[in-house]
């Protein structure tokens, strides 16, 4: 992060009120971290000064809700949501770290970066669909929240009882994006009243050597057929207990067991909006666990599906798994950030032979992206909704760490004066979608071959 947060006009969405408020937020954080940079600071100086942000925000909050009510907001439900979620479960958190920490000048960095980092998101996108008219709907099938705070918990102790992990909760709202090198477990269930129970676990490959293989005691760092058939077995215990928080799903059947690779797991995780999509940090990796529930369906011809035997699966999805990875790691990674799932497979399917391809669908969505898994690349539709393309540019500019990525428009619009409100923000360059698909390719080939002279 940079030494303050800097107010711009583009936070502004038009109230009053939340305007106001939302800078008073601003000058409590820059005031927290220059606290957080004196030798002689006091715990109790800090104490009181997150104390005092703790309050605020939560009085904002509420002035914020009062005011969708007043209009009649059709996202107050959701918005209300966003609320609670920081104020009860990012807070707590941050405010833990803060204690166990003593008030330590990296834990007052952290909680000053993840407090800005909601601040400046949630102001871009959810403050700015209230004034714009559109709801978020990204979560609508989302469990209520009392329901997702009994489902963390349960996966804490679960965590803790089967590995002795001290797990946190990240978000309740894990949107799909890639952490580290991961395994994609899928297992799917069908009940006596026809309807199609989905889970899906996300390891961090870390996790299970350091959990499963430390209980084996292997020497590998890598995951082996031995190991991961130890962890498949592991992954449907911690189903089958987490399975007994659901009575309908007593007397249920398996109907298949498998293994995805990333891009088969996004698009499984597209298409089945969750009612329970969960992040945790362990403290050895991250680990996902969402969970979807919906009609049965047909089956979806989609990752490895594995038999009760499973060695020759395995030994075949490790093997699928190992071959992405490295040629991925010769790969440039481009993130494709647009609205439109057609576009984002379009430009998949262009691109996902000489590149990683890597996708998101909002600007939360994206920075949740660009902070877990940095692209060398990102093509970003200009017309995006609630969030424009040019904020979500000046977003990733104003972030120190992430100032010096490339960023290439997409855009629809190729009349002179929109041609010169892109160009005016100074992006790498812009692309228009209605170019044929391999003249986007080729520039997409020419800029990396142009960076790449110039590296050298």
């Amino acid at each position: 992060m940079g030494n303050q947060l800097v107010w711009n006009n583009r936070y502004d969405i038009g109230v009053d009120i939340i305007d106001r408020e939302h800078r008073k937020l601003f000058r409590i954080l820059n005031k927290l971290f220059a606290i957080g940079q004196k030798e002689e600071k006091s715990q109790w100086v800090c104490q009181e000064a997150v104390k005092y942000f703790k309050d605020h925000s939560t009085q904002h909050f509420q002035d914020e809700e009062d005011y969708m009510a007043s209009i009649d907001y059709d996202g107050l439900e959701m918005h209300k949501r966003i609320h609670d979620n920081f104020r009860e479960i990012t807070l707590p958190a941050l405010e833990k770290e803060l204690e166990q920490k003593d008030y330590s000048e990296n834990a007052i960095d952290h909680f000053f970066g993840v407090c800005a980092g909601w601040l400046i998101g949630h102001t871009l996108a959810e403050d700015q669909a209230i004034v714009s008219g559109e709801s978020i709907r990204q979560w609508e099938n989302l469990m209520p929240e009392e329901e997702q705070a009994v489902m963390g918990q349960a996966i804490i102790s679960q965590l803790y009882g089967m590995f002795r992990l001290e797990s946190r909760l990240i978000s309740n709202c894990y949107g799909g994006e890639k952490f580290g090198n991961g395994i994609y477990y899928r297992l799917i269930y069908n009940t006596k009243e026809k309807k199609r129970w989905e889970f899906l676990l996300v390891f961090e490959e870390r996790l299970i050597v350091k959990t499963i293989g430390s209980v084996m005691e292997t020497k590998s760092k890598t995951i082996n057929v031995m190991l991961m058939n130890v962890a498949r077995y592991t992954a449907r215990q911690f189903v089958g207990h987490i399975k007994e928080h659901f009575p309908s799903l007593a007397d249920a059947d398996v109907k298949d067991e498998q293994l995805l690779t990333y891009e088969q797991f996004q698009k499984v995780f597209e298409k089945h909006s969750p009612q329970y999509s969960l992040l945790f940090d362990t403290g050895k990796g991250y680990f996902a666990y969402c969970m979807t529930v919906g009609d049965i369906l047909q089956n979806e011809d989609i990752g490895i599906s594995i038999t009760e035997n499973a060695m020759a699966e395995v030994e075949k999805y490790l093997n699928e798994n190992k071959a992405e990875k490295i040629a991925n790691s010769k790969k440039k990674k481009i993130l494709v950030v647009d609205d439109s799932d057609f576009m984002l497979e379009t430009m998949q399917q262009l691109l996902g032979t000489d590149y990683e391809v890597l996708t998101a669908t909002s600007g939360l969505s994206a920075f949740r992206s660009i902070t877990l898994d940095r692209p060398d690349l990102i093509l970003l539709d200009y017309e995006m909704p609630v969030c424009k393309g040019s904020q979500i540019l000046e977003m990733i500019r104003s972030e120190k760490d992430f100032a010096d990525i490339p960023v290439i428009f997409l855009t629809s619009r190729v009349d002179r004066e929109s041609v010169k409100k892109v160009v005016e923000l100074k992006p790498q360059g812009y692309l228009s979608k209605s170019l044929t698909p391999d003249l986007v390719k080729k520039e997409v080939d020419q800029f990396f071959e142009k960076q790449s002279q110039t590296d050298n």
